[in-house]
């Protein structure tokens, strides 16, 4: 196979960007089909920057500023948050695209250019994170960014580019890549740096690593331009302070679950083949390189809510365009050309449907019903661009616990299968979480907040995953709190009040920071109290 045409590649990655950035368009609107709690967490963020906030120096959040500076751009163009959301997907794919296209070009060949160029590109714009469910959601769309990024940088290592050698671009695509996963989520940077540097190290390519530190440095010299020097240790403290917490310590499996379990062992063994494999044909760079690739992927899917090995579709990209000549055996007689041929298209198979689900997220999004969706934030004008599904917003669904205290199943309870804490000040609270409606359950409270006249120029602490009271009208952004809830007492200093949900998003976080409270010998005055929540004053 032959490289392809630099023109045509670029046509073609030009086309894939403008169909699925116009059928994503289409609608005139963003609607999503579920996580309209993570949603409810990127709105707080992106509506707080778009007002000058920045994350890690206001608000507590292990994500990184590049997740939401495309999103909060559009806000300051005065777009909805729908369309921000949509918009910054199309800018993001547009600033990768010469990056896209240059590895594409100088390290594949055929077909397989132009099916590495449209993989990158479906990751940056698909309405789905990923796995099989086909609701579409903005959820996690961080992880898709960073795993493009990660796909340029490791496909550039990986695969000797055997034309020219173009250090300039190379260490371009390395540096920036790298600056983009460390500001996107740290965790793909930390899992991915050693691999990249055994890459550079065993390539000799001294050139690319001088343009690679120039261009990290260069996104870092910006970043602290216009965020200050105080950025980067704020943003240390809240990875420090997440990592070593125990509310979010995996966002799914155990991490030997995501390399052994019935899922996913067909992809380890996969992965572990291509290795042996590699070493065995002659391709020894490339065997080690992917030698310490395997912990990394291993970690980074870890890390992410779902567990969904994105890498599949890159490994098998990257042992087709290496593969050995059709002559070469091992000790066994295997045909390595052969066996190293049956491994990628493993991989390939793998990968594919997670790679449907996200590749034609924007088309499923095209065919939404309008009549059946409603605002995500009703009554904010511009911003009702956003809407999620009516049942899904307004079906107020809960969880309880039916075998407390004085219930036909109270023989049956077992303090000890519950971790939850319900205790706060002497009072039992209701062992009780909302499991579907968010908008109606934060629309009710907080008009309630408001009819109360509790709320103007005031701020809250609450005890719960999630405190976007500010966004439906009550209170106002909390400074230095967290979004999501990650542990400690994040702006607690700086609240007003606290609220206690009686039927939160999380009994368990919610007992936790009660404790937290309690612990500090905090004691909280009542307010106010009805069948929704309580309100303690500081």
């Amino acid at each position: 196979m032959n490289r392809p045409n630099r023109a045509i590649l670029m046509g073609f990655l030009t086309l894939v960007v403008l169909v699925l950035a116009g059928v994503t368009l289409s609608k005139g609107g963003f609607y999503i089909n579920k996580h309209e709690g993570d949603t409810l967490h990127l709105l707080q963020m992106v509506l707080r920057m778009a007002q000058g906030d920045w994350p890690h120096l206001d608000f507590v959040t292990p994500i990184g500023v590049f997740s939401f500076l495309p999103i909060v751009a559009f806000l300051k163009a005065g777009f909805g948050v729908g369309h921000a959301i949509l918009w910054s997907q199309v800018l993001v794919a547009v600033l990768f695209l010469p990056a896209i296209w240059w590895v594409s070009f100088s390290r594949f060949k055929g077909g397989w250019a132009y099916l590495f160029g449209a993989a990158v590109l479906v990751l940056i714009l698909a309405l789905v994170h990923g796995e099989g469910v086909r609701a579409v959601s903005i959820s996690m769309h961080y992880n898709r960014w960073a795993w493009a990024a990660a796909f340029l940088v490791i496909a550039t290592i990986f695969v000797p580019n055997e034309g020219k050698n173009r250090p300039v671009a190379d260490g371009m695509v390395v540096g920036f890549g790298m600056a983009a996963m460390a500001l996107i989520k740290v965790t793909y940077f930390a899992g991915f740096a050693l691999p990249v540097l055994v890459g550079l190290a065993g390539r000799k390519a001294g050139m690319t690593v001088l343009w690679a530190f120039i261009s990290g440095l260069a996104v870092m010299a910006a970043v602290t331009l216009a965020a200050g020097m105080g950025f980067w240790s704020a943003y240390l403290n809240d990875l420090i302070a997440v990592s070593s917490g125990n509310v979010r310590t995996q966002p799914s499996l155990p991490f030997l679950s995501v390399i052994g379990a019935p899922a996913y062992m067909g992809g380890s063994l996969v992965l572990v083949s291509g290795v042996i494999l590699l070493r065995q044909a002659g391709r020894g760079l490339e065997g080690l390189i992917l030698l310490t690739l395997v912990p990394s992927f291993f970690y980074v899917t870890y890390q992410n809510f779902g567990n969904d090995p994105q890498w599949l579709g890159l490994l098998g990209m990257m042992l087709f365009v290496t593969l050995p000549s059709g002559g070469v055996r091992n000790s066994l007689g295997w045909n390595l050309h052969k066996a190293l041929m049956l491994t990628a298209t493993a991989a390939l198979i793998m990968a594919l449907p997670s790679f449907f689900n996200l590749a034609y997220s924007p088309f499923r999004h095209m065919r939404a019903v309008i009549e059946d969706h409603s605002p995500v934030l009703p009554g904010s004008g511009v911003h009702e661009d956003l809407q999620t599904a009516q049942i899904r917003a307004n079906r107020i669904d809960g969880r309880i616990a039916l075998d407390g205290p004085g219930t036909p199943f109270m023989a049956f309870t077992d303090a000890e299968m519950r971790d939850e804490n319900y205790e706060f000040q002497g009072e039992t609270l209701p062992n009780c979480s909302i499991e579907l409606g968010v908008v109606a359950w934060y629309s009710a409270m907080a008009a309630d907040l408001k009819a109360a006249g509790l709320v103007g120029g005031k701020t809250v602490f609450a005890a719960d995953l999630l405190s976007s009271y500010w966004l439906y009208g009550a209170f106002a952004p909390l400074p230095g709190a967290a979004p999501w809830y990650y542990g400690g007492l994040p702006g607690f200093d700086a609240a007003d009040y606290v609220i206690v949900p009686l039927c939160p998003m999380s009994t368990k976080l919610r007992g936790l920071i009660l404790a937290e409270i309690t612990n500090q010998g905090i004691v909280l005055t009542e307010v106010r109290r009805n069948s929704m929540y309580i309100l303690f004053e500081k």
